[in-house]
């Protein structure tokens, strides 16, 4: 029988993490889309879609630093905004995923597992 208080207590934060994401890859890129908008209306833009970034990045890393440790919380965070990331480029900026992509991507799983595992 599983505990699912537990099992929340653990999803939880990777789920307010990538939302989290979400609004952090628009504030940072979605811009890209409208170059000829004026420098400061893309930066008051940014800042106003951040602030619901921070809304659920904060309650994340709380909540999420009752399970894990802080380097276990950033590589979570890490490899959340690259799948992210790679979403949005491919589907919004409508950018190529390349091969090497691929690559890195495996190495940070790579880093994944040496930061998780229990030494």
């Amino acid at each position: 029988m599983y505990n699912f208080s537990m099992i929340n207590q653990y999803l939880a934060p990777i789920l307010l993490l990538a939302i989290s994401n979400i609004f952090m890859t628009f504030a940072w890129y979605g811009h890209l889309k409208f170059k000829a908008a004026p420098l400061v209306i893309v930066i008051l833009v940014s800042w106003g879609i951040a602030l619901f970034e921070y809304c659920f990045q904060v309650p994340a890393n709380r909540m999420g630093h009752a399970v894990y440790n802080a380097a276990q919380l950033k590589t979570i965070q890490e490899v959340i905004t690259l799948i992210v990331f790679s979403f949005f480029s491919v589907l919004y900026l409508k950018e190529q995923f390349k091969w090497n992509y691929l690559v890195g991507f495996a190495f940070i799983i790579l880093a994944v597992f040496f930061i998780f595992k229990k030494w």
